[in-house]
């Protein structure tokens, strides 16, 4: 057991293309390196999924498996764990190093052998557990500063040719969209209409994107009482006649998330659900027009709980009036410090991208029961916002015939 390597490299075959080019990475590490001498740190450890694929490309399937990203002054490595062989470097833009499990901790000593002995370690402490700290602590013994914000702040302005993938999502969603508009129909299950979205989109993907790895895209498709969630899972509900509708498509390129929600019916609406669903477009328009730099997140709310409220219905509102969009999904990332919510004041500026998706959920029982929702994704301009979903909303458009 003592010759056993407690870590190694493993370059396997040539190296895959990447998202985007080497180019976009390097300019992504020197932008942290300045982020890392402000706050005054010579290291930084990354272990989330949406952080080590911002700076390297490699997003990990963790699989109860620690993985990291070290990034010194002058060196970028990833840290993987054996039961991925040579994909970590691969699909990776910087050196790989491969940690065995032959002996506990392995993970810290490849950690240790490329970090050395920094005077002070940047780490993400919304990711970092109390067992990970435990470790860096007992194995490395130097002072940590959180830097989740400050990265963050970074991932949340977007290059072009970010801006360029999360288009293609954007385009990849409607198509997603009208797969499971013409999949509607009395007698359908729900889980056979989100099949078709999240087929259609796949093909798509991997039309356009021929080079990459495919996983994650999804599709929650919802009917009836299961719309007043919106992360409501699909189930085999089959849809009838009067009943309202929640399309939600999730395309994955590369680790990019983007999406598409619409309220549908099947047949038309009573009254009330009709008020109801036009009250919630008016409120969807309102957040399209104040998407523009110099607006806060918390102003473009003040104005949109305004509008409820002048129709009696802000009390049904259920969450935030949308989001930054970039490397997350549903498994990990986020971007809290782009949300438009009343307690975030950040400042939109040319760059950013984020969706306007109101929705308000009426409760069972009430006239107008059911969970009602658009949403679109827009990239911030110098002097607006240019709406990249195409996918019609409102009782014009999205009826389905019973």
């Amino acid at each position: 057991m003592t010759d056993r390597p407690q870590m190694y490299r493993f370059e396997n075959g040539a190296r895959a293309p990447l998202p985007f080019a080497q180019a976009e990475y390097d300019a992504r590490v020197a932008t942290l390196r300045s982020v890392m001498a402000a706050e005054g740190v010579d290291a930084a450890i990354f272990t989330s999924m949406h952080n080590i694929a911002y700076y390297t490309g490699f997003l990990y399937c963790s699989f109860g498996r620690p993985y990291g990203a070290v990034v010194t002054m002058d060196s970028v490595t990833t840290i993987s764990a054996g039961i991925d062989a040579g994909q970590p470097w691969r699909r990776g833009a910087f050196d790989n190093l491969v940690y065995t499990d032959w002996q506990r901790d392995n993970y810290w000593r490849a950690i240790k052998s490329v970090i050395g002995s920094p005077a002070r370690i940047g780490i993400e402490g919304d990711h970092l557990t109390l067992q990970q700290a435990g470790k860096l602590a007992d194995f490395l013994g130097a002072p940590t500063l959180d830097i989740a914000g400050a990265v963050m702040a970074q991932r949340m302005i977007k290059s072009e040719a970010e801006i360029a993938l999360i288009t293609h999502g954007a385009n990849v969603a409607d198509i997603g969209g009208y797969a499971i508009r013409e999949a509607i129909r009395p007698g359908t299950r729900e889980i056979d209409v989100a099949m078709a979205g999240r087929d259609a989109m796949e093909l798509e993907i991997a039309g356009r994107f021929p080079d990459a790895e495919y996983r994650d895209t999804w599709v929650w498709f919802q009917s009836g009482l299961n719309t007043d969630g919106a992360h409501n899972p699909v189930t085999g509900r089959v849809l009838q006649k009067g009943d309202i509708l929640s399309l939600n498509t999730f395309p994955m390129i590369s680790g990019y998330y983007t999406a598409l929600e619409r309220t549908l019916f099947v047949g038309y609406p009573d009254a009330a659900s009709l008020r109801m669903w036009e009250a919630n477009v008016g409120a969807h328009e309102l957040g399209l027009s104040l998407i523009k730099p110099g607006a806060t997140c918390s102003g473009i709310c003040a104005e949109m709980n305004a509008f409820f409220a002048d129709r009696d219905l802000l009390q049904y509102r259920s969450f935030g009036y949308g989001h930054s969009f970039g490397i997350l999904s549903h498994y990990y990332g986020r971007e809290a410090g782009l949300e438009l919510r009343e307690d975030i004041d950040t400042v939109l500026e040319p760059g950013m991208v984020v969706s306007i998706e109101p929705m308000i959920t009426i409760p069972a029982g009430q006239p107008g029961a059911g969970g009602y929702r658009e949403h679109d994704i827009l990239v911030v301009t110098e002097d607006g916002a240019r709406n990249i979903t195409a996918f019609p909303y409102g009782p014009e458009h999205n009826i389905i015939e019973a």
